[in-house]
C-alpha cells in the first residue's frame, strides 16, 4: 500500500512501533496479573492431599517462577537469531514474524493452561522467543528514523511501552477476570489487538527512510543530519568484540541490567505484593499499578527534552545526573518499600509511584551513554540491553525464590527489596568512573560517494 507524503512521517513510524512493542510485551505479562484470578477458577479442579478440591491453576511459587523463567529462556534463545535477522534482512518482516508468533502463542495459552503444565511452559517459551525481537527494533528505529536531536525522545517513547502495556493489561485483565467473560478472554482480546497493530506495522514501516514515498525531502534532511552511510548500511560489519570489551558499554549494560531487574521486580511481583501483603483488593491493585505507570510519563518526556534540547549542560553531566536519579535515588526508595506495614499501605503506593517516576528518566541516563559511545551501532547496544533483560528474567525470580517462601510475609519481601536496591546502587556508582559521551574508535568510518549521491537525489 502506497501512503501519501506526510511532513512528520517518522512519528507515525514511531507510534506504530510503540503499539507493536506494547502488544508483544502485554502478551507475555498477562499471566502476571491473571495468576491472582486463575487460582480461584475451580473448573477442572482436582482433589488435594488433604481431601479438598484444589484449582489446577493455583500454581506454587516454584511453578510461577518456572513460567517466568520459560519466557527468559525463550528470549535468550531468540535474541541472537533475531538480531542476526535484523542485520541481514531489516526490521519490517522480521519484527512482523515476532508479532505473529506472539499473538498465536497468546491465544493458545488458556488451552495449554487447562490441559498440560509442560505445554504451558512451551507456550511461554515461544512467547519469550517473540519478545526477543523487541529491544533490537527500538535501536533500529532510533538509528534509521530519529534525528540526532530527537534520539532521547524516540528512546523515551519507545521504551515506555512496558509501563503503558502494564497499565492496559492490568486494567483489561482485572476487568475481564472479575466479569462473566473470565480470565481466558483477556488472552483472546490481547491476541486480536496484536493482530491489528502488526497489520499497521506492515503497512507503514520501511527499513530505509531514503526510499520511502511518504517521507518529504525536508523531513529526510532532518533525519539525515549528522549521520553517515554507516547508519543506513544493511551490510555493515559489527565489531562485537570491540563492543563487549569497551568499558563504557559494559558499564551501560550493568546499569541497564539492574534497572531492568528492578522494573521486572515491580511489574511481576508488585500485583502479588500489594494484593497479598498490603491487602489491596484485586480491582484496587489494578488501579494502583495503572496510576504508578501513568504517573511516570511527565518525568520520562521531561528527561528526554532536557537531554535532547538543553545544550548548555555537558552531555556527560546530563547522563550522570539522570542515571543517578533513575538508579541511585530509586535504589534507596525501593529499599524502603519493604518496611512499610499494611496500616500505612497508601504510603507504599506513593513510594511505588515515586520509584516508577524516577526510573523513567533512564532514557537520558545509561541509554544516552550507550548511544554516544556506539553511534551507528546503537541498535546493537540496545539489543544487548534486551539480553540483559533476559538475564534479569532469571535473576529476579531467583532472588525472590531465595528470599520469599511465604508471599504474605512482608519481612521476607523486604530482604528481596534490599538485595535489589543494593545492587542497583553499586551500578549507579560505577557510572561515575566509566560513562563517557565520546564515540568509540570502532564507530569511525568514511561515507562512500554513492550514499551522498543518493541523499542529494532524494533532496
Amino acid at each position: 500500500m502506497r501512503l501519501p507524503k506526510m511532513p512528520y512521517y517518522r512519528f507515525v513510524v514511531m507510534m506504530v512501533a510503540f503499539f507493536c512493542l506494547m502488544s508483544i510485551f502485554s502478551n507475555y505479562t498477562i499471566m502476571n496479573f491473571a495468576f491472582i484470578c486463575m487460582k480461584n477458577d475451580m473448573q477442572g479442579a482436582v482433589q488435594g492431599e488433604n481431601g479438598t478440591l484444589q484449582s489446577i491453576y493455583d500454581y506454587t511459587s516454584t511453578e510461577k517462577a518456572q513460567l517466568i523463567w520459560a519466557v527468559a529462556i525463550g528470549t535468550i534463545i531468540g535474541t541472537i537469531p533475531y538480531n542476526w535477522m535484523y542485520v541481514r534482512y531489516g526490521a519490517k518482516n522480521v519484527f512482523l514474524s515476532a508479532g505473529i508468533i506472539s499473538l498465536i502463542s497468546t491465544s493458545c495459552t488458556p488451552f495449554a493452561a487447562a490441559n498440560n503444565y509442560i505445554l504451558l511452559l512451551v507456550i511461554r517459551l515461544i512467547q519469550g522467543i517473540a519478545y526477543a525481537a523487541d529491544f533490537a527494533v527500538i535501536g533500529i528505529i532510533c538509528v534509521k528514523w530519529a534525528p540526532h536531536d530527537e534520539v532521547a525522545f524516540f528512546v523515551s517513547v519507545l521504551t515506555v511501552f512496558s509501563p503503558f502495556a502494564t497499565v492496559i493489561t492490568t486494567a483489561v485483565t482485572g476487568f475481564l477476570c472479575t466479569s462473566s467473560f473470565g480470565w481466558r478472554s483477556s488472552f483472546y482480546v490481547h491476541s486480536v489487538a496484536g493482530a491489528v497493530c502488526f497489520i499497521l506495522w506492515y503497512i507503514v514501516y520501511s527499513d530505509n527512510p531514503l526510499s520511502h514515498s511518504s517521507v518529504t525531502s525536508k523531513e529526510l534532511a532532518n533525519i539525515q543530519k549528522g549521520k553517515s552511510a554507516a547508519h543506513f548500511d544493511q551490510k555493515r560489519q559489527i565489531p562485537y568484540w570491540k563492543m563487549v570489551t569497551n568499558s563504557a558499554l559494559v558499564c551501560t549494560w550493568f546499569n541497564a541490567f539492574m534497572d531492568l531487574s528492578m522494573s521486572i521486580m515491580i511489574i511481576t511481583y508488585s500485583p502479588i505484593y500489594f494484593n497479598t501483603v498490603l491487602e489491596f483488593p484485586i480491582e484496587q491493585t489494578a488501579f494502583i499499578i495503572g496510576v504508578t505507570n501513568f504517573a511516570q510519563l511527565p518525568f520520562k518526556f521531561g528527561a528526554a527534552f532536557i537531554s535532547d534540547r538543553i545544550t548548555s549542560i555537558n552531555p556527560k553531566a546530563k547522563m550522570l545526573i539522570f542515571n543517578t536519579i533513575s538508579c541511585g535515588i530509586v535504589s534507596i526508595l525501593f529499599g524502603g518499600l519493604g518496611f512499610i506495614s499494611k496500616d500505612q499501605k497508601w504510603i507504599a503506593m506513593f513510594l511505588l509511584i515515586a520509584v516508577n517516576c524516577l526510573m523513567s528518566t533512564n532514557c537520558a541516563g545509561f541509554y544516552q551513554c550507550g548511544r554516544h559511545v556506539s553511534q551507528q551501532f546503537a541498535d546493537v547496544v540496545i539489543a544487548a540491553i534486551q539480553f540483559c533483560k533476559c538475564l534479569a528474567l532469571f535473576f529476579v525470580p531467583a532472588i525472590v525464590a531465595a528470599t520469599v517462601t511465604d508471599e504474605s510475609d512482608r519481612y521476607q519481601w523486604s530482604h528481596a527489596f534490599l538485595v535489589m536496591s543494593g545492587l542497583l546502587l553499586v551500578a549507579n556508582f560505577s557510572a561515575y568512573f566509566f560513562f563517557t559521551d565520546q564515540p568509540a574508535e570502532f564507530t569511525k568510518t568514511h561515507e562512500p560517494q554513492e550514499f551522498q549521491s543518493m541523499k542529494d537525489e532524494k533532496l
